[in-house]
């Protein structure tokens, strides 16, 4: 998938940018409030108030910085207006586990937002990989830490 930036949806970018903006207007604002009381208490050398407020303040900068990098680099793509006969980033995809007869189903997106507990896996992924470009009915087989794993697409759709 050769794309300027690193694709996202929109939800995705969303959740990124929410973060991101409570980070910058409520969090940053509640450390500099934190920071300064803590100044007032005296000898920094032995304020424990202090060093973990600057402490806490560098990690939330961090996490700021990485948000940033993120929201700049990204491409969101609008998932609801994508018409494909094949998968594409952004489907919604029902598998079929040919060994157990189980169904799952994931949500194929962008490296940032991918989280397997709510069923969002990185186009990036060997399962993501694999499912680019199949169509209802195809089979996929993907190496997994305990063997191979065969699934077969049961439907897509992009919602």
């Amino acid at each position: 998938m050769s794309l300027n930036g690193s694709p996202m949806t929109r939800e995705g970018f969303e959740v990124v940018q929410k973060e991101l903006d409570h980070l910058i207007k409520v969090v940053r604002e509640e450390l500099k409030v934190t920071i300064s009381e803590a100044r007032e208490l005296g000898d920094l050398k032995e304020n424990a108030e202090y060093h973990a407020a600057k402490e806490k303040q560098s990690v939330v900068e961090g996490r700021i910085l990485l948000l940033q990098g993120i929201v700049a680099g990204s491409k969101v793509i609008d998932v609801e207006s994508t018409d494909s006969d094949t998968i594409v980033f952004g489907a919604t995809v029902t598998l079929i586990n040919v060994d157990k007869d189980e169904e799952v189903t994931y949500q194929i997106v962008g490296e940032h937002e991918s989280d397997m507990s709510k069923g969002k896996i990185s186009f990036t992924s060997p399962l993501g990989k694999a499912l680019l470009g199949k169509e209802e009915g195809d089979t996929v087989v993907v190496k997994a830490p305990k063997g191979e794993v065969e699934y077969e697409v049961d439907s897509f759709e992009y919602k």
